[in-house]
């Protein structure tokens, strides 16, 4: 496949440039998380916010929808909510004499899983088709979901009362985790003086098109990974499965998760190619979710965090002149 271009990669950098700019006037002070779920969309991958309450997470998903021009749902996730409460549900319909399929919330492109780890296993297992296949099957038929689409999930890291953790299936869905943190004090303080009489999201307006960004998704594909740095990634996921304070590493999924993110950060530093930084910033991202620890290292208070860290500082890099 031919490379990208520096013109190319430019637009790419416009494009998202537009989109931060128009989401910053609703969530202050986040530049560096919005352009993380920036190269999510671009990789048309899923993410997964575990967060405190009220840091801007439903916010964040609302301006990007709006930014991006593009269909918003929000799902409040609740212990009682079901399948079909998801994905749709077919209904009889008397005047014409056969049932009639009614789509559930999931059917949008930017969709909103509030506190998804408030629902029971089997609800959140009517999410797995909709994120990997991009489409839902109900009463043996499957209908496509519309294009782009990116699910948004998030949970609380404190209150685990009334929670089911997500099974290991369901967070290797998630490309990336990511945390938005509390805003600094000026921050807060420009957060109170924006919000006084209107919430800036209200009179936000969409800057570019679903199209843009279908087609810079397929731009970022042909970012250039030089085949040392692609081994690099390889060497840090097998990392993962080697350790001795890990029960269970990343698969090849995160592996795939490391690769395009990093392609899609590159583009979005202005690079036509990958370097070893980007994987380096990326793996915690794409990589700890997918990471469980040995009981007895969790006991002695070791972090997938820090394994992480460990694996980055022990796996070197070794690379060839890029021409």
């Amino acid at each position: 496949m031919e490379k990208i271009t520096q013109a190319e990669v430019r637009k790419i950098q416009s494009f998202c440039q537009q989109v931060r700019e128009n989401v910053e006037k609703v969530i202050i002070g986040k530049a560096a998380v919005i352009d993380q779920v920036m190269v999510a969309l671009l990789c048309a991958g899923h993410v997964l916010a575990e967060d405190v309450p009220g840091v801007g997470k439903t916010m964040m998903a609302r301006a990007l929808s709006v930014s991006l021009g593009l269909e918003f749902n929000r799902i409040q996730f609740t212990p009682d909510l079901l399948p079909s409460d998801v994905t749709g549900v077919s209904i009889f319909n008397q005047k014409l004499g056969e049932f009639e399929f009614k789509p559930g919330p999931i059917f949008a492109q930017i969709v909103l899983a509030d506190e998804i780890n408030r629902a029971t296993p089997r609800t959140q297992s009517a999410l797995l088709e909709c994120m990997e296949e991009k489409q839902v099957t109900t009463d043996g038929k499957t209908r496509k979901l519309a294009k782009p689409f990116l699910v948004m999930a998030t949970q609380n890291p404190v209150e685990y009362e009334g929670t089911f953790p997500l099974p290991e299936a369901q967070l290797d869905r998630f490309l990336m985790r990511i945390s938005i943190g509390y805003p600094k004090e000026a921050e807060e303080n420009e957060i109170l003086v924006r919000l006084q009489y209107t919430h800036p999201v209200e009179s936000l307006q969409s800057v570019v098109q679903a199209e843009e960004l279908i087609e810079m998704q397929e731009l970022v594909k042909r970012v250039f990974v030089e085949e040392s740095v692609r081994e690099y990634i390889v060497r840090l996921v097998q990392a993962t499965r080697t350790h001795n304070d890990v029960a269970l590493g990343a698969s090849p999924r995160g592996s795939l998760a490391l690769y395009k993110t990093a392609q899609a950060y590159a583009a979005l530093q202005g690079r036509e190619y990958v370097i070893p930084d980007d994987v380096k910033y990326l793996a915690p991202l794409t990589l700890r979710h997918r990471i469980i620890l040995k009981p007895e290292s969790s006991l002695r208070g070791r972090t997938t965090e820090r394994v992480l860290q460990d694996i980055l500082e022990s796996v070197p890099v070794e690379l060839e002149a890029i021409d």
